[in-house]
């Protein structure tokens, strides 16, 4: 019997383009739809230190905390003007509560939000997560390019 879908169990099946392996087709088809021919330069999943380890008191260490976003997405001068964590939905499903501690920490330490994208046939829909006025889920930045400020991803 197939397991009802949760956030824990939704992993999708991988697939390689481009010499990349991406977590899902949906992820494959935002990269092949919008990122890909954006004229923007990108990096797909690169790993980002938010937190190193630490020597609490010897024997014992804190791990190290890690997040590895989807897409990351820099202007002609190398600045981040994007960071995108691809989903399925906006929902309880879509986000559990591990990725949106990453997302704050995110947040706090460079300055710019993980937006979370839901790829739809001819656009996606874009949230920024763990601002403090943070649009409904059911009021999502509609896009069709990466041509827009992360702000607009807000409610502010």
């Amino acid at each position: 019997m197939m397991a009802s879908p949760t956030a824990l169990n939704k992993r999708g099946t991988k697939v390689c383009l481009d010499g990349y392996k991406f977590d899902s087709q949906k992820e494959a088809d935002f990269y092949t739809r919008f990122v890909k021919n954006s004229g923007f330069h990108f990096r797909v999943h690169p790993t980002v230190e938010l937190a190193p380890l630490k020597v609490i008191s010897m024997p014992v260490k804190a791990r190290q905390i890690r997040y590895t976003p989807d897409f990351v997405i820099f202007d002609a001068k190398g600045a981040v003007i994007h960071v995108y964590d691809v989903k399925n939905s906006f929902g309880m499903y879509g986000i559990d509560s591990g990725p949106k501690e990453k997302f704050a920490e995110f947040l706090h330490k460079f300055g710019i939000p993980v937006e979370a994208v839901v790829v739809r046939k001819h656009d996606f829909k874009s949230i920024a997560q763990s601002v403090t006025k943070k649009r409904k889920d059911n009021d999502p930045l509609i896009c069709t390019n990466l041509n827009y400020s992360w702000l607009d991803a807000t409610a502010y």
